[in-house]
């Protein structure tokens, strides 16, 4: 329900456009008396304030809207158009916009002649909508567009190093505790159960001090396996899984990709670690286009089987047959994750164009 509102900062803003468009249209006088261009000239104000929610929706209406009131007979500059041509780069449309464009300002010198100003009417409308600030306008959307996804892409990266970091320094603790605590622990108590044995063996009173020993001997070893099957658990980190998937595709998305998601076959039993493990292969790799591979679109197939899952995501970016798959971190840790699975993973170039990453995670067997 909230998402459906309009931002109240949008609804001032278009409808400060319409009173400006409006008082223009009142100045310039030339379509006075005519109720329905004063009508076109409020709307194509109002109509930016879905400029966020629906960036497409106000970027047809503003450009109709001004085509309408210069048919009209109000020559005033298309301000409101300019401002949904930036919120549309801003938000990825840029194909549309730029499409969109190129019918407004064929548009324009036909409108400039229905409303009687033959001889100048081409002047008129470069008048209504400079080339110059339309460009200007798409410039301005992109630029914040890019900033707002770098700013993002270094959250996610720094968010990414932090979770990476303290993995490494459990996984260093555990080994630390591991190489120095196991053995003594284990020789403490092999060494009390053997003399307890060799006691009753005997038929010898056990001292209770030698019990005491082979009881805290037990007891250390099972604490001491607790707790390095707690500082290698990744449970320790938010529980990031396949449920989680469209909001990283939501997020692709926002960022320009035309990224989508297909999910084949019913989830049946996949553990725990399979789960987060797919997760990461889809955020690795929608990262990596994002960061490298100049792609457009990319998809993401999840296909459940009885007895495996596979994960594949594809893109149409600049990678060719011939190109070598990189060694960088991202692609050595999926491998890395895969394999303690005991499954495959397959990265390269597509035979068509674009990047292709297939992992094929087993789902009877977890290491």
């Amino acid at each position: 329900m909230g998402s459906a509102r309009i931002d109240a900062r949008d609804a001032a803003v278009a409808v400060g456009i319409a009173v400006v468009l409006l008082t223009a249209g009142l100045a310039e006088g030339n379509g006075a008396g005519n109720p329905l261009g004063y009508g076109l000239l409020v709307a194509g104000g109002l109509v930016l304030a879905v400029r966020r929610r629906a960036p497409v929706v106000a970027l047809a209406g503003a450009g109709a809207c001004a085509v309408g009131y210069q048919a009209a007979g109000f020559d005033v500059f298309a301000v409101a158009y300019l401002v949904a041509v930036y919120s549309a780069v801003r938000a990825g449309r840029r194909l549309v916009t730029v499409v969109t464009s190129v019918v407004i300002l064929a548009a324009l010198p036909v409108a400039a002649m229905v409303s009687g100003g033959a001889g100048e009417a081409f002047v008129r409308a470069r008048g209504v909508l400079e080339l110059a600030w339309l460009i200007a306008a798409g410039a301005a959307g992109e630029a914040l567009r890019q900033a707002e996804r770098r700013a993002d892409e270094a959250e996610r990266t720094r968010e990414e190093i932090a979770r990476r970091r303290a993995g490494e320094e459990r996984l260093h603790i555990a080994r630390e505790l591991h190489d120095s605590l196991t053995h003594q622990i284990s020789v403490i108590k092999v060494q009390s159960e053997a003399a307890v044995h060799v006691a009753e063996k005997r038929g010898e009173p056990v001292p209770d001090a030698l019990l005491a020993i082979r009881e805290a001997g037990r007891e250390a070893s099972r604490e001491l396996r607790a707790t390095l099957e707690a500082l290698r658990d990744d449970n320790l980190f938010p529980p990031y899984g396949v449920e989680q998937l469209p909001d990283l595709v939501r997020q692709a998305r926002a960022g320009g990709l035309d990224a989508t998601l297909t999910v084949d076959g019913r989830r049946r039993g996949v553990p725990d670690a399979v789960d987060r493990t797919a997760y990461r292969i889809v955020q690795e790799s929608l990262t990596n286009i994002a960061r490298h591979a100049r792609a457009g679109a990319a998809s993401v197939r999840v296909g459940y089987r009885p007895e495996a899952m596979t994960i594949q995501v594809d893109d149409d970016g600049a990678a060719g047959p011939g190109d070598t798959p990189g060694n960088g971190v991202g692609l050595l840790g999926m491998r890395e994750r895969v394999t303690a699975l005991g499954g495959d993973l397959r990265a390269g170039p597509r035979d068509g164009g674009g990047f292709s990453v297939r992992a094929e995670l087993p789902l009877d067997r977890t290491q």
